[in-house]
């Protein structure tokens, strides 16, 4: 029932930096939080998790630049992005898994992020 809603993205050149929030309707607390991406021609993948109690995960394309976190209180979920390159571009989507899985999850509309060379 949760709705997330993506902010944030835009263009940015290479090197640069961005950070994108993903703000809930209700709490989030309960919630394993997720960033995806979907590219140009590629298929969606897991970029980061941040799990309730805060333990996180990166794919390798991104571990050491990218940053999750989560702030309860304020119902949102945010992923520092530094040191961009250009095929991080694409459209970023937030996802609430529950925890214990339920086996659904909730997704937001997305935002674009573009890098530059």
């Amino acid at each position: 029932q949760v709705q997330l809603v993506e902010s944030g993205g835009g263009l940015v050149q290479a090197g640069g930096s961005l950070r994108l929030s993903c703000a809930a309707s209700g709490s989030i607390s309960s919630y394993a939080m997720r960033w995806f991406r979907q590219t140009q021609g590629k298929q969606r993948e897991l970029v980061a998790t941040i799990s309730s109690l805060g333990r996180t995960w990166y794919a390798d394309s991104v571990k050491g630049r990218f940053t999750i976190s989560r702030d309860n209180a304020k119902n949102t979920v945010y992923l520092q992005m530094n040191s961009l390159k250009p095929e991080d571009t694409g459209v970023y989507y937030c996802n609430a898994m529950p925890v214990p899985d339920t086996g659904t999850s909730f997704w937001g509309q997305g935002t674009q992020v573009t890098v530059s060379s």
